[in-house]
């Protein structure tokens, strides 16, 4: 296992996830307790779109409330972290260390550290739940910049359904609201927006970041208002408008129960209502999500005892028709070894009219004698 990494910028009240020789983590199999606990944010986006800075702000919003956050941060190609940080994976996992033992790329010592940081996840989940169940209000987890890392990867679901089963957990998607006046643009991001959702079937909210340069107004209408949205892409004379047009339309469930709230990172524009939005989502997870939760977990476990009744009445089955087996081939050891001393003879060996002869020499009624 790569050697620990050392610290950086990190708060005074900073847990350290440790031990190498931890078993790998098993999902939680326990009840959401989200009328005690705090809820969890996972905060997730493409490189750029300003997931770090939004954690950084809601940080400081939530301590001006007195409302404390309790912070993870799972990049751990990050040089320092904008945020005070009370898990920090770079304490665990050396990056660079990750890169130089398995001759490895950025992108992919990215994966392999979040890889390796989910083996030890479970003792990550002691600290937030013994928080989460404290005085902090919310939970808020940072992601890698690449959004694939997370969201692709087993380590980012073995996460995710780790905060789930345990605690009220929301998805926080963060749109880079200038880069999608672009309809196309804007269309690729709801695209991954609407798979992140039916990925992780958690309540999801869209964060239009940025707003204090471009307005989010246009993708509010362009999610509200198909023609408008139609009229947008007619001024592209790309050969994917056409598609675009198709996708909107597909898109539009997806849009009429859609959370969207615009944002600002940079000057707080914004976060109360986000934060009001987050209360909801937490509210939906106890109502909605929940109760799912509790069915598949139902589910899953009458399907393990049927496995198991099931296989052990095959290994029954298994058992007796080997019984069969070995007397069979006891029977059969007998009869060659007869053969072989010579007293047990084959049908075609038996020589008929000897018989015969000998019964005709008998006394009456000493045939069966």
């Amino acid at each position: 296992m790569p050697a620990m990494a050392t610290g950086g910028n990190h708060s005074e009240d900073m847990e350290t996830v440790t031990g190498t020789n931890d078993p790998p983590l098993q999902p939680s199999t326990g009840t959401a307790k989200p009328a005690d606990s705090a809820g969890v944010v996972i905060i997730l986006g493409m490189a750029g779109s300003g997931k770090t800075t939004l954690v950084r702000r809601l940080t400081e919003e939530l301590r001006r409330l007195q409302r404390p956050s309790y912070n993870v941060n799972l990049d751990p190609a990050v040089k320092e972290v904008a945020f005070p940080a009370n898990i920090d994976i770079r304490d665990t996992i050396d990056y660079k260390q990750i890169m130089q033992q398995y001759r490895l790329g950025p992108n992919g010592a990215i994966v392999t550290s979040l890889n390796l940081f989910a083996t030890r996840f479970h003792q990550a989940m002691d600290f937030i739940d013994k928080r989460a169940n404290s005085a902090t209000s919310l939970v808020i987890v940072d992601t890698p910049g690449q959004i694939e890392v997370f969201t692709w990867s087993t380590s980012g679901s073995i996460i995710a359904e780790s905060l789930a089963s345990s605690q009220p957990t929301v998805i926080i998607y963060v749109m880079d609201t200038p880069r999608s006046t672009n309809p196309i643009t804007f269309m690729s991001n709801m695209l991954y927006a609407c798979s992140i959702l039916y990925k992780f079937r958690l309540p999801f909210i869209i964060a239009l970041n940025k707003i204090d340069v471009v307005d989010h107004g246009f993708a509010v209408d362009w999610m509200k208002d198909f023609e408008l949205f139609d009229e947008a892409v007619s001024a592209e004379s790309s050969y994917s408008s056409s598609l675009c047009r198709s996708l909107s339309l597909t898109l539009s469930e997806f849009y009429e129960n859609l959370r969207c709230v615009g944002v600002s990172s940079t000057t707080g524009a914004g976060i109360d209502e986000l934060l009001k939005v987050i209360d909801e989502a937490v509210v939906e997870y106890t109502t909605e999500y929940l109760p799912e939760f509790e069915r598949l977990k139902r589910e899953g476990e009458e399907r393990r005892k049927k496995m198991h009744s099931d296989r052990f009445a095959r290994d029954r089955g298994d058992v007796g028709g080997l019984e069969t087996g070995v007397g069979g081939l006891r029977l059969a050891a007998g009869l060659e070894i007869g053969r072989a001393g010579g007293d047990v003879e084959e049908e075609g060996d038996i020589d008929w009219e000897f018989e015969d002869d000998m019964r005709e020499g008998w006394p009456a009624g000493t045939e069966g004698e």
